[in-house]
């Protein structure tokens, strides 16, 4: 596809909602409603068996009568080797469930801009090689060039540091307007208030559904450089919503005896009231519960001051990350100058109360916390796409200008490693340090252990601890082509580099002839290309609502 007309989006794809930008003509992001008039697209595939697949709020709707044809919560499998459980009777992978999402959004966005041609697509800024590289196969399965993987709380400090006025051009329908009164702009824009070249520490707390992210970002006039990650893969807005599944279920366990998450259908209506309930303590002090299984039907009341208790673990969590990444940084909250709030889980007063307690500083909400990410990732292609002088950009000369002089600095959110053998342990030898400035690479000798050996097997590691069993294993590096005849402890230097998307790629040099050798990472899971353009074949063929 590259070199194609078309246009460049950004894609937040999300655990529970899923958003689509682009740049309007003054290099400005705007959010795309999709073909229903909303900004949000629920992450929900209906496959039903007749050929067709179902994206979106109707998906929702039919998971509610039909669960077990229905996939949600997809983005908590990436990485794994299979979603978890049939859907319509069939095992999938979870990188062909998120391309069907990931197709249907590009339709949506086709139908309002016309052809697209790539795309950036966001991830959590803690998810490991593995996971990142499942998002880009879904990309390309999705028949999508990805242009770029990049962390969802980057791509919304992006998004605030660029921020101006409203143009007087209103955005497309549905869209919201921007805060009135910015702050000014860190990509080099006008706007009023403080000095736009003096530079600003901003701490990004970004609580989705599944994921949660806190990140620290410099942001000055042109220049824009995360300086640490932190965060939880495991833990969204979808804990929360279990918490009050759990609190009901047992209420309704102690009146009537049975449990209705026994039952797949009770347990998908009681998630759905729970996330519904959620969303009304957020604007009430009071909601209620029902809960129906077995013929018998409860309403459970729930005040905003007891959910608050059911959860308070899960926000402690949330600040004792946010307090780890500040360490990291070295940094005191005198030094950050502004918090920004992302995701949809930070509607809940309890995560703003929380920060303000923390940091002593109010939280930022300026931009619609569910769309600002895919907003910077749309502003994170334009900036690709003017460093590459691409002619396709159809914007004013001065946004083009704007866009091309803006330097980004990304970090690591795990430390890369080798295992090596010490005694009877299997240790990981860290080469790339957590929270180093990328792209980066780092190169280490190790040596062969045997006469005239052909090969070397290396296993790439991702995490901090010391021992090997505690890390996350990559995949092995076969380091083959070595000359023949070489001596025992041959010299072989290995080279890991990591991407600015966090993508992680080895090379290796046989120090006694001076050569390169072949070296490919073999992951422990993932997609071949003959298994993504099998799985793209069949998305491709699926007429998709």
């Amino acid at each position: 596809m590259a070199g194609a007309t078309g246009n460049l989006i950004g894609i937040d794809l999300g655990t529970t909602f899923c958003a689509v930008s682009t740049l309007d003509d003054h290099g400005q992001p705007i959010t795309l409603p999709n073909r229903d008039g909303e900004m949000l697209t629920p992450s929900a595939v209906l496959l039903p068996a007749d050929g067709e697949a179902v994206v979106g709020q109707s998906a929702l709707d039919v998971a509610l009568e039909q669960p077990e044809n229905v996939a949600t919560l997809i983005k908590r499998r990436m990485g794994y080797p299979s979603y978890g459980r049939p859907v319509a009777g069939i095992e999938f992978r979870p990188e062909t469930l998120s391309a069907v999402i990931l197709r249907k959004l590009v339709l949506d966005a086709e139908a309002r801009i016309g052809p697209v041609r790539q795309a950036v697509v966001t991830v959590p800024a803690y998810f490991d090689d593995t996971r990142r590289k499942a998002v880009q196969d879904a990309g390309r399965i999705a028949g999508l060039e990805v242009l770029d993987i990049l962390d969802e709380p980057t791509a919304a400090a992006l998004a605030y540091s660029f921020q101006t006025a409203p143009h007087p051009n209103p955005p497309p329908q549905g869209g919201r307007e921007q805060d009135p009164n910015p702050p000014p702009p860190a990509g080099g824009g006008q706007g009023g208030g403080a000095d736009p070249s003096r530079p600003r520490t901003v701490l990004v707390y970004d609580l989705g559904g599944g994921t949660f992210d806190a990140t620290l970002v410099r942001l000055s006039q042109r220049r824009f450089q995360t300086l640490a990650i932190e965060g939880d893969v495991r833990l969204g807005g979808k804990d929360w919503d279990d918490r009050i599944v759990d609190h009901v279920a047992a209420q309704f366990m102690k009146q009537m005896g049975s449990d209705p998450r026994s039952d797949p259908r009770s347990l998908s209506a009681l998630q759905a009231a729970a996330e519904r309930a959620k969303r009304t303590l957020s604007k009430l002090p009071q909601a209620t519960v029902t809960c129906t299984h077995g013929g018998k039907v409860l309403t459970v009341p729930l005040s905003r001051a007891e959910f608050e208790t059911l959860t308070r673990d899960l926000l402690i969590r949330t600040r004792l990350t946010v307090q780890q990444l500040l360490r990291q940084a070295s940094l005191e909250w005198e030094q950050v100058d502004r918090v920004l709030l992302v995701g949809g889980s930070t509607h809940m007063p309890m995560t703003r109360q929380m920060l303000q307690e923390l940091s002593g500083k109010p939280p930022d909400q300026s931009l619609a916390v569910s769309e600002v990410v895919a907003r910077g990732a749309a502003l994170h292609a334009g900036i690709r796409a003017a460093h590459r002088h691409d002619s396709q950009l159809h914007m004013e000369a001065a946004a083009y200008d704007n866009l091309s002089q803006v330097v980004e600095i990304n970090v690591n959110a795990h430390s890369l490693g080798i295992e090596v053998k010490q005694q009877e342990d299997r240790i990981n030898d860290i080469l790339v340090p957590k929270n180093t400035q990328l792209p980066t690479a780092a190169s280490r000798v190790y040596r062969t252990v045997a006469e005239n050996q052909q090969k070397v097997r290396v296993k790439v590691l991702q995490g901090e601890a010391r021992q090997t069993d505690a890390c996350i294993m990559i995949g092995e590096c076969w380091i083959e082509g070595l000359p023949p005849n070489l001596p025992k402890a041959a010299p072989v230097q290995v080279r890991c580099g990591v991407g600015s998307n966090g993508l992680i790629d080895v090379m290796a040099l046989d120090m006694t002839s001076g050569r390169m050798a072949r070296a490919t990472i073999h992951r422990i899971s993932g997609l071949s290309e003959e298994e993504i353009a099998r799985e793209a074949a069949w998305v491709q063929g699926l007429r998709i609502q």
